[in-house]
C-alpha cells in the first residue's frame, strides 16, 4: 500500500480525534488537551478547509458523534493534568450554522477520559470511564475509577450509574461489534472487560471480564482471516510493550511483540488499510514511531511491523474509509501537529 502525508495544522498538545458528518460531508476534528487549548475540523474532500469550534477550555480526552444529527457530537473537556482532573465534564456540542457552535455542559465527571455511544436496537446507550476516583498527586492511585452507564435520548443523559468500581488505571477503550450487538472494551490493571448495553427491554448492562493481567489499552481485528479476532494491546499503563494475542486452545498466546521496549505506547486501532486488516499502533516517547502491523502470512501466523512516520508522538488515531482510499487521521501530540495519513491500494 501507498501512505502519503497531510500536516493540517500545528495544534498545540493534540489528544483527540475522530471523524463527524456535518451537512452529509465528512468532517475530521481534532482537540487538544492543554489548559485553553482549542478544537478545530477540517472538511472533506481535500480538508484544507478548517473551522474552530471552541477556543478554550480545552483539556479533551475523547470526542464522540451523535448517531441520527447532524454534526453533533459529545466530548470531554477541563481533563488537563495526571492529578488536577475534578472540573472534568462532558459536554454537548451542536452545530448553529456557519462555522458556528453552542457547546453545553451535560455532566460534570471528575476524572473522565474516554466515553462512548453504543447503539443497541434504535437507543444509544452511554458509557464512560472514569480513570480513578479521586487523586492527590500524580503516583496517587489509592481510588481506583469506575465504569459509568445510562441512556443517551433527546433529553440528554437518563438512569445514569456507575456499573462496575474498583478499576485502577482505568486507561483504555475501545468498541467492538461482536454477534451484531455493538459492546465496550475497558481495560486497566485488572484487565480488560467487555462491557454490553441492555440488547431487549427488561434486560441490563453486563460485564464480562476477558483478560487478567494489566492493560493500558486493546484493540482487535481479524487480522488472519481465520473468523476469530486477534487483541492487540498496549501493557502496561501508558506502557512499554505493543503485543498482540490470538486465542489458542482456550487461552491467550502472545503471537508479537513490537521490536522497540520502551514507555508511553498509547496508539492501538484494529482497522482495514487498502483492504488489508491491520493494527495501527503509535507510541509518545523513544522513536514516536507510527506504524501498523499486519499479517505476512496466515499458516501459521506471522505478523510483521512496518512505519508510517517517525519522530512525532501519536496519542490517538481514527481511520475512515472513503472511495479508493482510506485516511488515518492522528492526534501527533508530541509534535503539536494534526496530521493525516492518506492510504491507497
Amino acid at each position: 500500500m501507498n501512505i502519503t502525508k497531510q500536516i493540517l495544522a500545528t495544534l498545540k498538545s493534540c489528544y483527540a480525534v475522530n471523524g463527524v458528518v456535518l451537512n452529509g460531508r465528512q468532517h475530521i476534528v481534532l482537540a487538544s488537551e492543554a489548559d485553553g487549548g482549542s478544537c478545530v475540523a477540517w472538511k472533506a474532500p481535500d480538508y484544507t478547509e478548517s473551522h474552530t469550534i471552541w477556543n478554550g477550555p480545552g483539556g479533551t480526552m475523547s470526542i464522540v458523534p451523535i448517531p441520527g444529527t447532524d454534526g453533533e457530537f459529545l466530548a470531554v473537556q477541563q481533563f488537563f493534568r495526571m492529578y488536577d482532573w475534578e472540573d472534568a465534564k462532558i459536554v454537548h456540542v451542536r452545530p448553529t450554522g456557519a462555522g458556528t457552535y453552542d457547546v453545553k455542559d451535560i455532566l460534570p465527571l471528575p476524572y473522565v477520559h474516554r466515553f462512548d455511544l453504543l447503539t443497541v436496537n434504535g437507543r444509544n446507550y452511554f458509557i464512560a470511564c472514569t480513570l480513578a476516583r479521586k487523586k492527590k498527586t500524580a503516583a496517587d492511585w489509592a481510588n481506583p475509577g469506575s465504569i459509568w452507564v445510562g441512556e443517551y435520548t433527546s433529553n440528554g443523559l437518563v438512569d445514569l450509574r456507575v456499573l462496575k468500581e474498583g478499576l485502577t488505571k482505568n486507561h483504555g477503550y475501545s468498541r467492538q461489534v461482536i454477534g451484531g450487538i455493538m459492546r465496550g472494551w475497558v481495560t486497566c490493571e485488572e484487565g480488560a472487560f467487555e462491557v454490553t448495553p441492555p440488547t431487549a427491554p427488561g434486560t441490563d448492562w453486563t460485564v464480562r471480564q476477558f483478560m487478567d493481567w494489566p492493560i493500558s489499552d486493546i484493540s482487535a481485528i481479524d487480522i488472519d482471516g481465520d473468523g476469530e479476532l486477534e487483541f492487540a494491546t498496549i501493557e502496561s499503563f501508558h506502557g512499554k510493550y505493543f503485543r498482540v494475542y490470538k486465542m489458542i486452545g482456550g487461552t491467550f498466546a502472545k503471537i508479537y511483540e513490537h521490536p522497540e521496549v520502551t514507555e508511553f505506547y498509547h496508539v492501538v486501532v484494529g482497522a482495514k488499510l487498502a483492504g488489508k486488516p491491520v493494527f495501527v499502533g503509535g507510541c509518545r516517547r523513544g522513536k514516536q514511531q507510527l506504524f501498523y502491523v499486519h499479517a505476512t502470512q496466515t499458516a501459521p501466523l506471522q505478523l510483521a511491523a512496518e512505519i508510517i512516520d517517525e519522530g512525532v508522538g501519536p496519542s490517538n488515531a481514527c481511520v475512515l474509509h472513503e472511495t479508493g482510499r482510506d485516511i488515518i487521521a492522528v492526534a501527533n501530540r508530541e509534535t503539536d501537529e494534526a496530521a493525516l495519513y492518506i492510504v491507497t491500494p
